[in-house]
Protein backbone atom coordinates (compact mmCIF):
# COMPACT_ATOMS: atom_id res chain seq x y z
CA UNK A 1 0.00 0.00 0.00
CA UNK A 2 1.18 3.65 -0.77
CA UNK A 3 1.33 5.55 1.79
CA UNK A 4 3.96 6.57 5.34
CA UNK A 5 7.28 5.04 5.10
CA UNK A 6 10.91 5.34 6.34
CA UNK A 7 12.17 8.77 6.29
CA UNK A 8 8.86 10.29 6.88
CA UNK A 9 7.09 12.03 9.74
CA UNK A 10 4.90 10.17 11.82
CA UNK A 11 1.82 12.32 12.44
CA UNK A 12 0.45 13.15 15.44
CA UNK A 13 -2.71 10.85 16.41
CA UNK A 14 -4.83 11.45 18.86
CA UNK A 15 -7.05 9.02 20.25
CA UNK A 16 -8.47 7.19 23.43
CA UNK A 17 -6.44 4.03 24.75
CA UNK A 18 -6.34 1.92 27.38
CA UNK A 19 -4.49 4.33 29.63
CA UNK A 20 -6.42 7.51 29.07
CA UNK A 21 -6.88 9.72 25.96
CA UNK A 22 -3.43 10.38 24.20
CA UNK A 23 -1.53 12.57 21.49
CA UNK A 24 1.08 10.51 20.02
CA UNK A 25 4.29 13.27 19.80
CA UNK A 26 3.25 14.36 23.33
CA UNK A 27 3.50 10.70 25.09
CA UNK A 28 6.83 10.05 23.27
CA UNK A 29 8.00 13.67 24.24
CA UNK A 30 12.22 13.12 23.21
CA UNK A 31 11.99 9.49 23.80
CA UNK A 32 12.12 7.20 20.96
CA UNK A 33 8.62 5.17 20.29
CA UNK A 34 7.38 2.18 18.67
CA UNK A 35 3.90 2.13 17.38
CA UNK A 36 2.42 -1.72 16.20
CA UNK A 37 -0.97 -2.52 15.02
CA UNK A 38 -2.69 -5.65 15.44
CA UNK A 39 -5.42 -7.29 13.28
CA UNK A 40 -7.83 -7.41 15.93
CA UNK A 41 -8.70 -8.38 19.64
CA UNK A 42 -9.41 -11.92 20.92
CA UNK A 43 -7.31 -13.51 18.47
CA UNK A 44 -4.75 -16.38 18.92
CA UNK A 45 -1.60 -15.16 17.57
CA UNK A 46 -2.09 -11.05 18.66
CA UNK A 47 -2.77 -12.52 22.22
CA UNK A 48 0.74 -14.54 22.09
CA UNK A 49 2.23 -11.40 20.34
CA UNK A 50 0.98 -8.68 23.09
CA UNK A 51 2.02 -10.94 25.91
CA UNK A 52 4.98 -11.14 24.58
CA UNK A 53 5.51 -7.26 24.31
CA UNK A 54 4.75 -7.15 27.53
CA UNK A 55 7.73 -9.81 28.63
CA UNK A 56 10.13 -7.31 26.89
CA UNK A 57 9.14 -4.54 28.63
CA UNK A 58 11.79 -4.36 30.37
CA UNK A 59 14.25 -4.14 27.42
CA UNK A 60 12.31 -1.42 26.14
CA UNK A 61 12.60 0.77 29.36
CA UNK A 62 16.56 0.33 29.10
CA UNK A 63 16.79 1.70 26.02
CA UNK A 64 14.15 4.41 26.70
CA UNK A 65 11.71 3.54 24.30
CA UNK A 66 7.82 3.75 25.05
CA UNK A 67 5.20 1.58 23.50
CA UNK A 68 1.98 2.37 21.78
CA UNK A 69 -0.54 -0.40 20.54
CA UNK A 70 -3.16 0.26 18.31
CA UNK A 71 -5.94 -2.16 16.72
CA UNK A 72 -9.55 -1.04 14.90
CA UNK A 73 -11.48 -1.89 18.18
CA UNK A 74 -12.60 0.09 21.15
CA UNK A 75 -10.63 0.82 24.44
CA UNK A 76 -13.18 -1.49 25.88
CA UNK A 77 -12.88 -3.71 23.86
CA UNK A 78 -8.98 -3.67 24.91
CA UNK A 79 -9.66 -3.25 28.08
CA UNK A 80 -11.95 -6.88 28.31
CA UNK A 81 -9.20 -8.86 26.05
CA UNK A 82 -6.16 -7.43 28.41
CA UNK A 83 -7.40 -9.95 30.90
CA UNK A 84 -7.11 -12.94 28.62
CA UNK A 85 -3.62 -11.59 27.54
CA UNK A 86 -2.63 -11.53 30.57
CA UNK A 87 -3.89 -14.74 31.85
CA UNK A 88 -2.43 -16.50 28.79
CA UNK A 89 1.04 -14.91 29.71
CA UNK A 90 1.29 -15.37 33.36
CA UNK A 91 3.86 -12.59 35.32
CA UNK A 92 2.83 -9.88 32.16
CA UNK A 93 1.09 -6.72 33.14
CA UNK A 94 0.00 -5.04 29.86
CA UNK A 95 1.43 -1.29 31.29
CA UNK A 96 1.56 0.12 27.49
CA UNK A 97 -0.94 1.92 25.97
CA UNK A 98 -3.28 0.58 23.01
CA UNK A 99 -5.13 2.96 20.87
CA UNK A 100 -8.65 2.52 20.14
CA UNK A 101 -9.17 2.99 16.37
CA UNK A 102 -13.17 1.70 15.33
CA UNK A 103 -13.22 3.44 12.13
CA UNK A 104 -10.09 2.37 10.84
CA UNK A 105 -9.24 6.18 10.36
CA UNK A 106 -5.48 5.82 12.18
CA UNK A 107 -3.98 2.77 10.89
CA UNK A 108 -5.10 3.70 7.28
CA UNK A 109 -3.19 6.98 7.75
CA UNK A 110 -0.31 5.31 9.94
CA UNK A 111 -0.19 2.79 6.11
CA UNK A 112 -0.95 -0.07 8.96
CA UNK A 113 -3.95 -1.46 6.80
CA UNK A 114 -3.83 -5.25 5.09
CA UNK A 115 -5.31 -4.84 2.01
CA UNK A 116 -5.74 -8.87 1.74
CA UNK A 117 -7.65 -9.32 5.13
CA UNK A 118 -11.22 -8.04 6.04
CA UNK A 119 -13.33 -8.54 8.45
CA UNK A 120 -16.67 -9.55 8.68
CA UNK A 121 -18.21 -6.21 7.18
CA UNK A 122 -15.96 -6.52 4.52
CA UNK A 123 -13.42 -3.61 6.15
CA UNK A 124 -9.39 -4.02 6.30
CA UNK A 125 -7.96 -4.95 9.36
CA UNK A 126 -4.64 -3.84 9.96
CA UNK A 127 -1.53 -6.21 9.58
CA UNK A 128 1.11 -6.29 11.98
CA UNK A 129 3.17 -3.31 11.18
CA UNK A 130 5.38 -1.63 13.33
CA UNK A 131 7.24 1.71 13.19
CA UNK A 132 10.16 2.66 14.89
CA UNK A 133 9.82 6.43 16.08
CA UNK A 134 12.93 8.71 16.50
CA UNK A 135 13.22 11.89 18.42
CA UNK A 136 12.53 13.67 15.57
CA UNK A 137 9.27 12.06 15.09
CA UNK A 138 10.17 10.48 12.37
CA UNK A 139 9.78 6.92 11.29
CA UNK A 140 13.42 5.56 11.06
CA UNK A 141 12.27 1.68 10.17
CA UNK A 142 9.49 -0.40 9.40
CA UNK A 143 8.43 -4.41 10.05
CA UNK A 144 5.11 -5.30 8.37
CA UNK A 145 4.20 -9.13 8.93
CA UNK A 146 0.93 -10.62 7.64
CA UNK A 147 -2.05 -11.62 9.86
CA UNK A 148 -0.90 -15.35 10.10
CA UNK A 149 2.73 -14.32 11.11
CA UNK A 150 3.31 -13.54 14.75
CA UNK A 151 6.36 -11.20 15.47
CA UNK A 152 9.88 -12.14 16.86
CA UNK A 153 10.83 -9.82 18.91
CA UNK A 154 14.24 -10.41 19.43
CA UNK A 155 14.63 -9.35 15.99
CA UNK A 156 12.46 -5.99 17.30
CA UNK A 157 14.83 -5.06 19.68
CA UNK A 158 17.81 -6.31 17.26
CA UNK A 159 16.94 -3.45 15.15
CA UNK A 160 16.19 -1.74 17.63
CA UNK A 161 19.77 -1.72 19.04
CA UNK A 162 21.06 -1.31 15.64
CA UNK A 163 19.15 2.05 15.03
CA UNK A 164 20.23 3.74 18.10
CA UNK A 165 23.62 3.02 17.70
CA UNK A 166 23.82 4.10 14.42
CA UNK A 167 22.02 7.25 15.81
CA UNK A 168 25.18 7.74 17.56
CA UNK A 169 27.71 7.25 15.29
CA UNK A 170 28.83 6.86 11.33
CA UNK A 171 28.47 3.22 11.38
CA UNK A 172 25.73 0.73 10.35
CA UNK A 173 25.39 -3.09 11.16
CA UNK A 174 26.21 -6.26 9.01
CA UNK A 175 23.70 -8.88 8.30
CA UNK A 176 22.70 -10.96 11.12
CA UNK A 177 24.47 -8.42 13.75
CA UNK A 178 24.50 -8.91 17.51
CA UNK A 179 24.82 -6.22 19.92
CA UNK A 180 28.21 -6.57 20.64
CA UNK A 181 29.68 -7.62 17.80
CA UNK A 182 31.86 -5.51 15.53
CA UNK A 183 30.25 -2.79 13.25
CA UNK A 184 30.91 -1.37 9.75
CA UNK A 185 31.88 2.12 9.18
CA UNK A 186 29.33 4.12 6.74
CA UNK A 187 30.57 4.84 3.43
CA UNK A 188 30.25 8.43 3.51
CA UNK A 189 32.82 8.41 6.19
CA UNK A 190 36.71 8.64 4.85
CA UNK A 191 39.81 6.56 6.09
CA UNK A 192 41.25 9.68 7.23
CA UNK A 193 38.07 10.77 9.10
CA UNK A 194 37.73 7.04 10.55
CA UNK A 195 40.86 7.24 12.03
CA UNK A 196 40.06 10.38 13.37
CA UNK A 197 36.24 8.57 14.34
CA UNK A 198 37.44 5.62 15.62
CA UNK A 199 40.17 4.05 17.87
CA UNK A 200 40.98 1.43 15.26
CA UNK A 201 39.44 -0.58 12.59
CA UNK A 202 40.01 -3.51 9.99
CA UNK A 203 39.58 -3.16 6.15
CA UNK A 204 38.75 -6.50 4.19
CA UNK A 205 40.62 -6.58 1.35
CA UNK A 206 38.16 -7.81 -1.51
CA UNK A 207 39.34 -8.19 -5.40
CA UNK A 208 37.93 -4.98 -6.21
CA UNK A 209 40.49 -3.41 -4.04
CA UNK A 210 37.87 -0.67 -3.00
CA UNK A 211 38.69 -0.89 0.73
CA UNK A 212 35.09 -0.16 1.28
CA UNK A 213 34.49 -2.75 3.53
CA UNK A 214 35.72 -1.41 7.68
CA UNK A 215 35.01 -3.01 10.33
CA UNK A 216 35.68 -1.76 14.36
CA UNK A 217 34.18 -2.45 17.97
CA UNK A 218 35.09 0.86 18.84
CA UNK A 219 30.81 1.52 19.43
Amino acid sequence: MPGLTVGDSIPNVEADSTIGHLKLHDYLGNDWGIIFSHPADFTPVCTTELGSIAKYLPEFEKRKVKLVGISNDSVDDHKAWIKDIEAFTPGVSISYPILGDPKGEITRNLNMLDPNEKDKTGKPLPSRALHFIGPDKTIKASIVYPGSTGRNFDEVIRCLDSLLLASQKKIATPANWKPGEPVLISPSVSDEDASKMFKSYDKVDLPSGKGYVRFTTDV
